[in-house]
């Protein structure tokens, strides 16, 4: 079985998405998220949806995007609210690398989500 470290993570800030390569270049998981603007000003990445295609899955793929997205959040000093259910449970799991982000920020979050179903 192989593990989550053989596979590349590149962010697409533009198409928001956190993608996951194998050595042959396939896509194999990805978080869909969204930067949550604050007055102006970037203040969070919302996690909607994290997948991993089949013939991936049980191979560490969501928990390595996962992390890594927390990662990437923390160093552009953003906080990440994860609505996505697989991103909540990996969170509270592991409330040393996942913060927990502001109420106000979450509430935004769902707002702008459901004002906006397209960011699903």
């Amino acid at each position: 079985m192989a593990e989550a470290a053989e596979y590349e993570l590149r962010d697409d800030r533009a198409r928001g998405l956190l993608e996951a390569y194998d050595g042959d270049g396939t896509v194999t998981g990805r978080i869909q998220y969204f930067v949550l603007d604050r007055d102006g000003a970037p203040a969070a990445l919302v996690a909607v949806h994290t997948v991993v295609d089949r013939g991936y899955e049980g191979r560490g793929i969501a928990g390595a995007l996962v992390r890594e997205f927390y990662a990437i959040a923390g160093r552009a000093g953003l906080a990440v609210v994860p609505l996505c259910p697989y991103a909540a449970r990996w969170a509270g799991r592991h409330p040393d690398e996942a913060p927990e982000a502001p109420a106000g920020l979450v509430e935004a979050a769902e707002e702008e989500l459901r004002a906006r179903p397209d960011r699903w």
